[in-house]
């Protein structure tokens, strides 16, 4: 008998082969996107607290061709990781009611609407609508 374990061969793209490894890989690699823009926000708390010149500076970086090609890039991986996980949330934390578990269009849906909800409570909040 060997000692070395046995490792299954695996190609590099082994997510390409299905539609699901790919959808899967997608969400995965957005977290990373998430992550920066955590670290945007953690910046723009930090250039605040050194006062308003630097927060200046930070927000005319944002304004910037470069500033504004980075939020949207944000935004869509914001939005593709958001929906991603919200349809996926059935099946990560199934809704029971009684001895029945809800349909996952209802978790689906609330989730949804709780986005929408706290979207419209921000944009009265800003004084954009």
């Amino acid at each position: 008998m060997s000692n070395r374990p046995y490792v299954r061969p695996m190609a590099p793209s082994w997510y390409m082969q299905e539609g699901r490894y790919v959808r899967y890989m997608v969400r995965e690699v957005t977290c990373l996107f998430i992550a920066l823009h955590a670290l945007v926000l953690i910046v723009g708390a930090f250039r605040l607290s050194q006062g308003p010149e630097a927060f200046n500076g930070y927000l005319q970086a944002l304004w910037g061709p470069a500033g504004i090609l980075l939020g949207l890039v944000l935004l869509v991986t914001t939005v593709i990781h958001s929906c991603t996980w919200f349809n996926l949330t059935p099946k990560a934390m199934p809704l029971w009611i009684g001895d029945k578990k809800a349909p996952g269009w209802i978790v689906v849906a609330a989730h949804y609407g709780g986005w929408a909800v706290v979207s419209l409570v921000i944009l009265v909040l800003v004084g954009s609508l």
